[in-house]
């Protein structure tokens, strides 16, 4: 029954970013809404909806290490493994845009997780601040959009002309496919088998954990995490190989974001979470190092590129190895 839920998990997650990504992309063409911005905003916060109901549950049922395991471990993974393996199969540019504000703002919302961690506890206060300084980046980014500020022209996407200019020749077929009723329906399908496999994937893998013995924390961490990052992955992968490397890097920018802030804050909101000791020794510097080093690589030429790629891989690969090392250890 476990293996069922983990390949069933893994099957409606690919299908499903496949279709969000598509969905995504057809929506924000027809709004003339760069794709950037929609993969910080909508892809961003849909393929974090995973972790928010994790999160959530493990705090309810007193399990806070796997709900600041999750959302650490998550963050880890969305740059080390998915923009790592991304760009070894396919180097990622990045956008100057997005690594100036959103990257930015990325690095400043870890930094203000590591202060509050080191508490002890994220109360009820702060995570309304952390919904209200989201509440705040979200504006902020809906108003550059308006303003002209961010254009598709700019982050390498092509712009789009008027209907006559050729606006058709980005849909999927004419008709009811070319529709924007169809687009949205692709985008909320996508996003329900996205949130579905992950629900199957993450109760098999926890499961299979705790069986085994091995902590919440490190549950949380590593199956956990790795489970409900396979939506940003597949969005990811999907993007990239539709030559829309600025989402791809977008979208994991803008989920990070959402895991620190959103996550962390409608989960303290509802139920304040203790923060696991075992976390202030390692894991939370792995993530400053991981957000730290992204916005060095995207800096250096503007993109990502395969060498940089398989240093990222490699540098997870270690810290899982790592934590497998240790909990071993401790069984």
């Amino acid at each position: 029954m476990t293996a069922i839920l983990i390949i069933s998990g893994l099957a409606l997650l690919f299908w499903g970013g496949e279709n969000l990504v598509n969905g995504s992309v057809a929506i924000a063409r027809k709004l003339d809404i760069s794709p950037l911005l929609i993969g910080l905003v909508l892809v961003g916060f849909g393929t974090s909806t995973p972790e928010l109901i994790t999160c959530i549950l493990a705090a309810l049922d007193n399990k806070p290490g796997i709900a600041i395991g999750n959302v650490v471990g998550s963050n880890i993974a969305n740059i080390f493994l998915i923009l790592g393996s991304t760009a070894l199969l396919v180097p990622l540019a990045c956008d100057k845009t997005a690594f100036k504000k959103d990257g930015v703002f990325m690095v400043l919302a870890t930094l203000a997780f590591l202060a509050v961690a080191f508490t002890g506890f994220i109360s009820r206060p702060v995570g309304i601040l952390f919904l209200a300084v989201l509440g705040g980046y979200i504006g902020y980014s809906v108003w550059l959009e308006k303003k002209g500020k961010v254009k598709t022209s700019d982050i390498g996407v092509p712009a789009l002309e008027p209907e006559e200019n050729g606006i058709a020749e980005v849909t999927v077929s004419e008709g009811f496919k070319n529709s924007f009723f169809y687009s949205t329906l692709q985008f909320v399908i996508g996003l329900f088998f996205v949130f579905l496999g992950a629900r199957f994937l993450v109760d098999g893998s926890t499961t299979l954990a705790q069986s085994m013995g091995v902590s919440d924390t490190v549950i949380g961490l590593t199956i956990v995490a790795i489970g409900t990052s396979l939506p940003e992955l597949v969005a990811s992968l999907m993007a990239a190989f539709k030559k829309q490397g600025d989402m791809a890097y977008g979208n994991i920018i803008g989920s990070n974001i959402y895991n620190i802030l959103s996550i962390l804050g409608v989960t303290a909101v509802i139920h304040p979470i203790a923060i696991p000791p075992e976390i202030l020794q390692l894991d939370i510097w792995v993530l400053l190092a991981a957000t730290l080093g992204l916005m060095v690589v995207s800096a250096t030429s503007w993109k990502i590129v395969r060498r940089e790629g398989a240093f990222f891989l490699g540098a997870y690969i270690v810290y899982m190895g790592y934590l497998a090392y240790t909990s071993i250890n401790q069984v």
